[in-house]
Protein backbone atom coordinates (compact mmCIF):
# COMPACT_ATOMS: atom_id res chain seq x y z
CA UNK A 1 0.00 0.00 0.00
CA UNK A 2 3.01 2.36 1.07
CA UNK A 3 4.75 1.59 -1.88
CA UNK A 4 1.54 2.07 -4.82
CA UNK A 5 1.03 5.42 -2.61
CA UNK A 6 4.52 6.87 -3.26
CA UNK A 7 4.42 6.55 -6.78
CA UNK A 8 1.43 8.70 -7.38
CA UNK A 9 3.28 12.06 -8.41
CA UNK A 10 1.63 12.92 -11.38
CA UNK A 11 1.25 17.12 -12.55
CA UNK A 12 -1.29 18.71 -10.34
CA UNK A 13 -5.03 19.02 -12.00
CA UNK A 14 -6.63 22.35 -12.91
CA UNK A 15 -9.12 23.90 -10.23
CA UNK A 16 -12.66 23.56 -10.68
CA UNK A 17 -13.48 27.57 -11.89
CA UNK A 18 -17.14 26.41 -10.94
CA UNK A 19 -16.84 26.59 -7.41
CA UNK A 20 -17.11 29.80 -4.85
CA UNK A 21 -14.58 29.73 -2.48
CA UNK A 22 -15.42 32.29 -0.86
CA UNK A 23 -18.55 30.22 0.48
CA UNK A 24 -16.27 27.65 2.44
CA UNK A 25 -13.52 26.22 4.04
CA UNK A 26 -11.67 23.41 3.69
CA UNK A 27 -8.68 21.82 5.83
CA UNK A 28 -5.69 19.18 5.06
CA UNK A 29 -5.80 16.65 8.28
CA UNK A 30 -3.56 13.99 6.71
CA UNK A 31 0.43 13.18 6.65
CA UNK A 32 1.86 16.23 4.75
CA UNK A 33 4.47 14.66 3.26
CA UNK A 34 2.01 13.61 0.98
CA UNK A 35 -0.27 17.03 -0.30
CA UNK A 36 0.68 16.92 -3.90
CA UNK A 37 -2.14 16.30 -6.23
CA UNK A 38 -3.08 13.59 -8.73
CA UNK A 39 -5.87 13.34 -11.29
CA UNK A 40 -8.69 11.48 -10.83
CA UNK A 41 -11.26 9.58 -12.71
CA UNK A 42 -14.43 10.07 -11.60
CA UNK A 43 -17.36 8.71 -13.53
CA UNK A 44 -20.12 7.62 -10.27
CA UNK A 45 -20.16 8.98 -6.88
CA UNK A 46 -22.16 6.03 -4.96
CA UNK A 47 -24.73 7.46 -2.09
CA UNK A 48 -24.84 4.97 0.76
CA UNK A 49 -28.13 5.87 2.49
CA UNK A 50 -28.40 3.83 6.20
CA UNK A 51 -32.41 3.82 6.72
CA UNK A 52 -34.13 2.57 9.68
CA UNK A 53 -37.67 3.44 10.41
CA UNK A 54 -37.15 6.84 8.36
CA UNK A 55 -40.56 7.16 6.55
CA UNK A 56 -41.07 10.59 7.32
CA UNK A 57 -37.74 11.90 6.07
CA UNK A 58 -36.20 8.90 3.31
CA UNK A 59 -38.50 10.73 0.01
CA UNK A 60 -37.66 14.43 0.73
CA UNK A 61 -33.58 13.10 0.90
CA UNK A 62 -34.08 11.33 -2.38
CA UNK A 63 -35.92 13.88 -3.51
CA UNK A 64 -32.76 16.40 -2.81
CA UNK A 65 -30.63 13.78 -4.57
CA UNK A 66 -31.73 13.60 -7.13
CA UNK A 67 -32.02 17.66 -7.74
CA UNK A 68 -28.64 17.73 -7.46
CA UNK A 69 -26.15 18.19 -10.14
CA UNK A 70 -22.84 17.03 -9.55
CA UNK A 71 -19.40 18.58 -10.52
CA UNK A 72 -18.01 17.45 -13.53
CA UNK A 73 -21.06 15.60 -15.10
CA UNK A 74 -20.83 12.52 -12.14
CA UNK A 75 -23.19 10.58 -12.18
CA UNK A 76 -25.18 9.28 -9.07
CA UNK A 77 -25.74 5.71 -7.67
CA UNK A 78 -28.19 5.51 -4.54
CA UNK A 79 -27.49 2.63 -2.23
CA UNK A 80 -30.44 2.57 -0.25
CA UNK A 81 -29.81 0.09 3.07
CA UNK A 82 -33.23 -0.74 5.09
CA UNK A 83 -32.29 -2.03 8.35
CA UNK A 84 -35.05 -4.26 9.00
CA UNK A 85 -37.29 -0.71 9.24
CA UNK A 86 -40.75 -1.39 11.50
CA UNK A 87 -42.81 1.55 9.64
CA UNK A 88 -43.68 1.92 6.14
CA UNK A 89 -40.24 2.75 5.10
CA UNK A 90 -40.00 0.60 2.37
CA UNK A 91 -43.36 1.56 0.75
CA UNK A 92 -41.97 5.12 0.29
CA UNK A 93 -38.67 4.02 -0.82
CA UNK A 94 -40.71 1.47 -3.85
CA UNK A 95 -43.19 4.07 -5.01
CA UNK A 96 -40.17 7.23 -5.13
CA UNK A 97 -38.24 4.80 -7.25
CA UNK A 98 -41.24 3.37 -9.63
CA UNK A 99 -42.35 6.95 -9.91
CA UNK A 100 -38.91 8.70 -10.65
CA UNK A 101 -36.59 6.19 -13.08
CA UNK A 102 -34.14 8.87 -13.36
CA UNK A 103 -32.49 8.07 -10.17
CA UNK A 104 -30.30 5.42 -10.05
CA UNK A 105 -31.73 3.06 -6.69
CA UNK A 106 -29.77 -0.07 -5.64
CA UNK A 107 -32.67 -0.81 -3.07
CA UNK A 108 -31.50 -3.58 -0.48
CA UNK A 109 -32.94 -4.89 2.72
CA UNK A 110 -31.73 -6.86 6.64
CA UNK A 111 -33.99 -9.18 7.32
CA UNK A 112 -33.41 -8.09 11.10
CA UNK A 113 -32.08 -4.68 12.57
CA UNK A 114 -28.20 -4.85 12.63
CA UNK A 115 -27.54 -1.51 13.28
CA UNK A 116 -26.35 1.54 11.56
CA UNK A 117 -22.67 0.16 11.03
CA UNK A 118 -23.96 -2.96 9.63
CA UNK A 119 -26.10 -0.67 7.18
CA UNK A 120 -22.92 1.36 5.74
CA UNK A 121 -21.00 -2.03 5.57
CA UNK A 122 -23.72 -3.48 3.39
CA UNK A 123 -23.84 -0.10 1.22
CA UNK A 124 -20.07 -0.05 0.63
CA UNK A 125 -19.83 -4.04 -0.48
CA UNK A 126 -22.34 -3.24 -2.83
CA UNK A 127 -20.83 0.36 -4.50
CA UNK A 128 -19.64 0.79 -7.88
CA UNK A 129 -18.81 4.47 -7.90
CA UNK A 130 -14.99 5.33 -7.74
CA UNK A 131 -16.17 7.49 -5.11
CA UNK A 132 -18.83 6.43 -1.92
CA UNK A 133 -20.62 9.18 0.24
CA UNK A 134 -22.69 8.42 3.48
CA UNK A 135 -26.01 10.23 3.54
CA UNK A 136 -28.25 9.87 6.50
CA UNK A 137 -31.93 8.84 5.63
CA UNK A 138 -33.10 11.75 7.88
CA UNK A 139 -33.03 15.69 6.85
CA UNK A 140 -29.68 16.38 8.95
CA UNK A 141 -27.38 16.58 6.50
CA UNK A 142 -28.40 18.58 2.92
CA UNK A 143 -27.46 16.97 -0.74
CA UNK A 144 -26.61 20.47 -1.63
CA UNK A 145 -23.52 20.61 0.17
CA UNK A 146 -21.87 17.37 -2.11
CA UNK A 147 -19.91 19.42 -4.36
CA UNK A 148 -18.26 20.85 -1.47
CA UNK A 149 -17.39 17.92 -0.21
CA UNK A 150 -16.40 16.64 -3.95
CA UNK A 151 -14.02 19.46 -4.44
CA UNK A 152 -10.80 18.53 -2.86
CA UNK A 153 -11.61 15.27 -4.82
CA UNK A 154 -11.95 16.39 -8.35
CA UNK A 155 -9.05 18.57 -8.00
CA UNK A 156 -7.06 15.80 -7.32
CA UNK A 157 -6.02 16.31 -3.76
CA UNK A 158 -8.00 13.88 -1.44
CA UNK A 159 -8.82 10.49 -0.93
CA UNK A 160 -11.22 11.03 1.34
CA UNK A 161 -13.46 13.63 2.80
CA UNK A 162 -15.11 14.52 5.87
CA UNK A 163 -17.95 17.24 6.10
CA UNK A 164 -17.39 19.10 9.26
CA UNK A 165 -20.49 20.60 11.42
CA UNK A 166 -18.16 22.63 13.36
CA UNK A 167 -16.26 24.76 10.55
CA UNK A 168 -17.30 27.12 7.80
CA UNK A 169 -19.84 29.33 7.47
CA UNK A 170 -22.91 27.12 6.51
CA UNK A 171 -26.20 26.88 8.37
CA UNK A 172 -26.41 24.77 11.67
CA UNK A 173 -29.15 24.28 13.78
CA UNK A 174 -28.41 25.42 17.86
CA UNK A 175 -29.39 22.39 20.18
CA UNK A 176 -28.04 20.63 22.62
CA UNK A 177 -24.64 22.04 24.55
CA UNK A 178 -23.47 18.91 25.70
CA UNK A 179 -23.83 17.03 22.70
CA UNK A 180 -21.24 19.56 21.45
CA UNK A 181 -19.19 19.03 24.08
CA UNK A 182 -19.27 15.56 23.73
CA UNK A 183 -18.92 15.27 20.64
CA UNK A 184 -15.48 17.58 20.52
CA UNK A 185 -13.88 15.68 23.16
CA UNK A 186 -14.60 12.41 20.91
CA UNK A 187 -12.78 14.40 18.16
CA UNK A 188 -9.82 15.30 20.65
CA UNK A 189 -9.73 11.55 21.53
CA UNK A 190 -10.06 10.14 18.42
CA UNK A 191 -7.15 12.95 16.78
CA UNK A 192 -5.20 12.27 19.81
CA UNK A 193 -4.43 8.21 18.64
CA UNK A 194 -4.86 8.83 15.11
CA UNK A 195 -2.60 11.96 14.70
CA UNK A 196 -5.15 13.74 12.76
CA UNK A 197 -6.62 16.99 13.37
CA UNK A 198 -10.46 16.61 12.80
CA UNK A 199 -12.47 18.80 14.18
CA UNK A 200 -16.06 16.81 13.74
CA UNK A 201 -14.77 13.19 13.64
CA UNK A 202 -18.90 11.84 14.34
CA UNK A 203 -20.06 13.25 11.28
CA UNK A 204 -22.18 11.74 9.06
CA UNK A 205 -21.12 13.29 5.87
CA UNK A 206 -18.04 10.85 4.89
CA UNK A 207 -16.49 10.81 1.72
CA UNK A 208 -14.28 7.52 0.56
CA UNK A 209 -12.17 6.16 -2.62
CA UNK A 210 -14.32 2.85 -2.92
CA UNK A 211 -11.42 0.80 -3.91
CA UNK A 212 -9.79 1.72 -0.44
CA UNK A 213 -12.97 1.51 1.96
CA UNK A 214 -13.94 -1.92 0.35
CA UNK A 215 -10.96 -3.14 1.68
CA UNK A 216 -10.52 -2.14 4.87
CA UNK A 217 -11.57 -4.95 7.97
CA UNK A 218 -14.36 -3.12 9.41
CA UNK A 219 -16.47 -4.48 12.46
CA UNK A 220 -18.56 -2.03 14.45
CA UNK A 221 -22.78 -2.47 13.35
CA UNK A 222 -24.12 0.69 15.31
CA UNK A 223 -22.59 3.94 15.80
CA UNK A 224 -18.72 2.66 16.28
CA UNK A 225 -18.55 2.73 12.64
CA UNK A 226 -17.51 6.75 12.79
CA UNK A 227 -14.44 6.08 15.25
CA UNK A 228 -13.07 2.56 13.53
CA UNK A 229 -13.24 3.88 10.04
CA UNK A 230 -11.32 7.49 11.08
CA UNK A 231 -8.86 5.37 13.36
CA UNK A 232 -8.23 2.16 10.59
CA UNK A 233 -7.93 5.20 7.66
CA UNK A 234 -5.52 7.33 9.64
CA UNK A 235 -3.32 3.86 9.86
CA UNK A 236 -3.12 4.13 5.56
CA UNK A 237 0.31 5.05 4.56
CA UNK A 238 -0.15 8.01 2.55
CA UNK A 239 -3.91 8.56 2.47
CA UNK A 240 -5.06 11.97 1.93
CA UNK A 241 -7.75 13.14 4.26
CA UNK A 242 -9.72 16.73 4.12
CA UNK A 243 -12.16 18.20 5.95
CA UNK A 244 -14.87 21.04 4.49
CA UNK A 245 -17.57 23.00 6.48
CA UNK A 246 -20.93 21.31 6.14
CA UNK A 247 -24.58 22.84 7.01
CA UNK A 248 -26.20 20.69 10.12
CA UNK A 249 -29.84 20.65 10.56
CA UNK A 250 -30.06 18.48 13.35
CA UNK A 251 -33.02 16.71 14.68
CA UNK A 252 -33.91 16.29 18.71
CA UNK A 253 -35.28 12.79 20.12
CA UNK A 254 -38.50 13.72 19.75
CA UNK A 255 -38.21 14.44 16.33
CA UNK A 256 -36.11 11.17 15.59
CA UNK A 257 -32.69 11.66 16.59
CA UNK A 258 -31.32 7.86 17.90
CA UNK A 259 -28.35 8.29 19.26
CA UNK A 260 -27.67 7.79 23.25
CA UNK A 261 -25.12 8.05 25.65
CA UNK A 262 -24.21 4.39 25.42
CA UNK A 263 -23.28 5.39 21.67
CA UNK A 264 -20.39 7.91 22.95
CA UNK A 265 -18.96 4.61 25.73
CA UNK A 266 -18.62 2.47 22.98
CA UNK A 267 -17.16 5.49 20.50
CA UNK A 268 -14.14 5.77 23.64
CA UNK A 269 -14.44 1.67 23.82
CA UNK A 270 -13.69 2.03 19.78
CA UNK A 271 -10.60 4.86 19.24
CA UNK A 272 -8.95 2.76 21.99
CA UNK A 273 -9.29 -0.47 20.66
CA UNK A 274 -8.72 0.02 17.19
CA UNK A 275 -5.81 2.39 18.36
CA UNK A 276 -3.90 0.31 20.87
CA UNK A 277 -4.80 -3.01 19.45
CA UNK A 278 -4.11 -2.75 15.95
CA UNK A 279 -5.78 -5.32 13.98
CA UNK A 280 -5.32 -6.54 9.70
CA UNK A 281 -6.58 -3.21 8.03
CA UNK A 282 -6.98 -4.35 4.57
CA UNK A 283 -8.76 -7.71 3.28
CA UNK A 284 -6.40 -7.82 -0.02
CA UNK A 285 -3.87 -6.04 -1.92
CA UNK A 286 -5.06 -2.35 -2.94
CA UNK A 287 -5.14 -1.63 -6.62
CA UNK A 288 -5.13 1.65 -8.36
CA UNK A 289 -8.65 1.82 -9.97
CA UNK A 290 -9.50 5.50 -9.88
CA UNK A 291 -5.79 6.79 -10.77
CA UNK A 292 -4.97 7.58 -14.50
CA UNK A 293 -1.95 6.03 -16.50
Amino acid sequence: MKEFLSQLDPPAPTPDKSMDNSQRTEKFVGNEENVKPFPLTIKKLSIVIPAYNEEKTIGYILDKIRKVILIKNIEKEVIIVNDDSKDGTEQVIEAYSANNEGLVIKYLKHHNNQGKGAAIHTGIANATGEFLLVQDADMEYDPADYNILLEPIVNGFADVVYGSRFMGGCPHRILFFWHSIGNRILTFLCNLFSNLNLTDMETGYKVFRTDIIQRINLEEKRFGFEPEVTIKISHIPGIRIYEVGVSYYGRTYKEGKKIGWKDGVRTIFCILRYSLFKEPLLSHTLKPSVVKK
